[in-house]
């Protein structure tokens, strides 16, 4: 197949510098349309639980298991995965859309995070597994990188599996468009 260029120009802005107000609302908007699997990342510091909805994860090796997680740097769960050094991800069904909003959202108490949301403790790390999950993954972290406001973490996996019954269709949740989605009919 051949290559067919359009004409006329793209519609869009170049940044230059700092970026201004309306770029950033406009970054915003386009970012908000790029489908993403929905994850509860976790870990257990100083005896204390800690929990954050994510979109922004990736398998990143399969030899070795290796995943990576974005957490904004001076959140709550940001600091406290990066200075636990495991952590956990728990792959979300349609099922969990409470679970992914609640855990979203800002203000969330620190005492009490996890009192109304079913879990088991891995086995690995103690970290809040969530019930019913399609997958979770269990890591130890192999590095952290800044970038801009947000921590990119990187996990080797240590332990790994499913919270979800096989005779389950596969129902994700996802995030488009600033919303939780399930793609189940």
């Amino acid at each position: 197949m051949g290559h067919m260029e359009t004409s006329g120009p793209l519609d869009g802005r170049m940044l230059d510098g700092v970026p201004s107000d309306a770029d950033v609302d406009l970054y915003r908007r386009l970012s908000s349309d790029i489908t993403a699997g929905v994850a509860i990342v976790s870990t257990r510091l100083r005896n204390r639980d800690y929990a954050a909805t994510v979109s922004g994860l990736l398998p990143v090796s399969y030899d070795p298991p290796t995943m990576l997680v974005s957490l904004y740097a001076e959140s709550r769960i940001g600091e406290a995965v990066a200075e636990s050094g495991t952590w956990a991800l728990s792959v979300l069904s349609g099922k969990h859309q409470g679970t992914a909003t609640w855990l979203a959202s800002p203000g969330t108490p620190l005492h009490g995070l996890l009192a109304q949301v079913p879990f088991r403790r891995g086995p690995a790390t103690g970290a809040a597994v969530i019930d019913g999950c399609l997958a979770y993954f269990e890591l130890r972290t192999v590095s952290v990188h800044a970038a801009a406001t947000h921590l990119l973490v990187v996990g080797e996996v240590v332990a790994l599996g499913s919270g979800a019954e096989p005779s389950e269709a596969p129902d994700p949740l996802v995030h488009f468009g600033s919303e939780f989605h399930r793609l189940a009919p």
